[in-house]
């Protein structure tokens, strides 16, 4: 597997759109911290790091609102051929603010208002909304 990112942003868009209540990923710091900016900013109910005996899983509890899937759309944007990075005043407004940008900054990973509030740019990892 060349893009371990795109991989779990597949599993959570294929999982949402097949109404799965959860989804499972093989776990790496990355994406925790990914799963938890989705949840801070209230894109999935809660993640768990689970042992299996092997690497570990990260289950990711995904969120409806009635029948519909929280999350419309995922996309990975910086992909390992073709990075993309952004200064901190060309931080994009996804859905003109109701969707949500996630950077990747020298001070950790961020959404796109938490980057815009300290001012910082970086790699943009994906976008959602």
């Amino acid at each position: 597997m060349n893009d371990p990112v795109a991989d779990m942003l597949t599993r959570i868009r294929n999982a949402c759109q097949a109404g799965h209540r959860r989804v499972d990923v093989p776990v790496s710091k990355l994406k925790v911290e990914i799963a938890r900016i989705l949840r801070e900013n209230r894109y999935i109910h809660d993640f768990a790091v689970l042992d299996d005996g092997r690497h570990g899983v990260l289950r990711v509890y995904l969120k409806y609102d009635g029948d519909l899937p929280v999350i419309h759309e995922v996309q990975r944007v910086s992909k390992p051929g073709l990075r993309r990075y952004v200064k901190a005043r060309e931080i994009p407004r996804v859905k003109n603010g109701l969707g949500m940008a996630i950077l990747s900054t020298p001070r950790g990973l961020m959404s796109d208002r938490d980057a815009r509030q300290a001012r910082v740019g970086g790699e943009l990892v994906a976008v959602l909304w």
